[in-house]
């Protein structure tokens, strides 16, 4: 067994080598024509998410990917149009894809993690159930890789307090905390981020425009790292934001799709829970159907649920229903859910008789993600010369 700070080729239980080396593009994870690397600005984003897109079409073994759902509850339509369904287009493309289980990170806004096994497995069945494969992709959880977590403390050292205080991610999500006070988990965890991130040395992590600043700081901590003690070689890459256009999906009460509201269609909800949830969804009174996000917001988001279950466009959807008002919406609302989610229920239920099977993935995730942490681990205790 290696020792931290020793040096060679990483190997896996087999003895089979494992190659935890992922080859950069351009300043470090994109095209240099599109844009700089040092800001990471809405607009440069977006630009820089298009090279993207023609480079992982190219050449997508260059790129590795990081994700991850804290296990909070059950995943939902808003969760499988926002993100999900992009990670299983990323592997099918043959992007190298590690997916987190963020067991720790439900600490930030709670004082107790509630059902954290129970939640962890429900999250494996609902990758296993929309198709993430985990003999291509790594399924684990914060808790099982120490040197992961680890890599926070001299991550810390590399922020400062203010930089964390104005963060305005953070700021949103402490205002929305369950908390009565500010825990130094909530406080600290871009940082936290940037360690999920770095440690399998990704280049590249599909987000939405209000986890920008996230990343920036991400992208901020191996860049010092590197300036600090890489003696003129980068240890890290500078990962780069793959933009999410996901689009914006309201729950059946008009507000934010969430677990915790109640208000959303799970991926292991029944038909029969779906046609009860759909029907009691707000809408508006005017009878004529149409796709008018601006004015009719509720409307307008049960025609693009359709719409994309359908792969058609919520206008077209709108033009089919006419003016037979909002039981005839939800009512094609209610089929193009259930057609288009039957196929990853049946999956699910198939997946939710072998728990025994859900937990061996989750093991086999868990070993591949200590190997890659281990030897990340070993790289920064040699750059900062604390091998002792």
């Amino acid at each position: 067994m290696r020792g931290p700070c020793n040096h060679g080729v990483e190997t896996d239980p087999s003895g089979d080598p494992v190659n935890t080396a992922v080859p950069q593009t351009e300043d470090a994870g994109a095209a240099a024509s599109a844009g700089p690397t040092d800001t990471l600005g809405t607009s440069a984003a977006q630009a820089r998410s298009a090279v993207l897109e023609e480079l992982i079409r190219k050449d997508p073994g260059r790129f590795r990917v990081l994700t991850g759902d804290r296990p909070t509850g059950r995943l939902h339509l808003g969760h499988f149009f926002g993100t999900l369904h992009n990670r299983v287009r990323l592997q099918e493309l043959g992007v190298e894809l590690f997916v987190v289980i963020a067991d720790y990170q439900v600490l930030t806004d709670r004082d107790v993690a509630d059902n954290l096994l129970q939640h962890v497995e429900e999250l494996v069945l609902d990758y296993l159930a929309i198709g993430v494969d985990p003999a291509r992709s790594t399924i684990f959880t914060h808790g099982a890789v120490p040197a992961l977590n680890q890599l926070m403390l001299p991550f810390l050292s590399l922020v400062s307090v203010s930089e964390l205080n104005r963060n305005p991610t953070v700021k949103d999500e402490i205002s929305h905390s369950r908390q009565s006070a500010v825990s130094g988990l909530m406080f600290t965890y871009p940082v936290h981020q940037a360690a999920d991130i770095l440690f399998c040395k990704a280049n590249l992590v599909p987000v939405g425009q209000d986890q920008l600043p996230h990343l920036e700081l991400t992208r901020t901590v191996a860049r010092r790292f590197n300036d600090r003690y890489g003696a003129g070689s980068a240890v890290f890459p500078q990962p780069d934001a793959l933009l999410s256009s996901a689009p914006l999906l309201l729950g059946t009460d008009g507000t934010k799709m969430s677990k915790s509201r109640n208000n959303a269609i799970t991926l292991a909800a029944t038909a029969d829970e779906t046609a009860r949830l759909v029907k009691g969804a707000k809408t508006d009174s005017e009878r004529h159907i149409s796709y008018d996000p601006a004015t009719r917001p509720e409307v307008s988001s049960l025609l693009l649920l359709a719409a994309l279950c359908q792969g058609r466009s919520p206008e077209q959807v709108a033009a089919d229903i006419g003016s037979a008002g909002a039981a005839a919406l939800k009512k094609v609302v209610t089929e193009s859910v259930n057609e288009y989610l039957a196929p990853i229920r049946a999956r699910r239920a198939e997946y939710g008789q072998d728990r025994a099977h859900l937990r061996a993935v989750l093991s086999e995730g868990n070993e591949r993600a200590r190997a890659v942490a281990d030897a990340t681990l070993a790289e920064v205790r040699a750059a900062m010369n604390t091998c002792y």
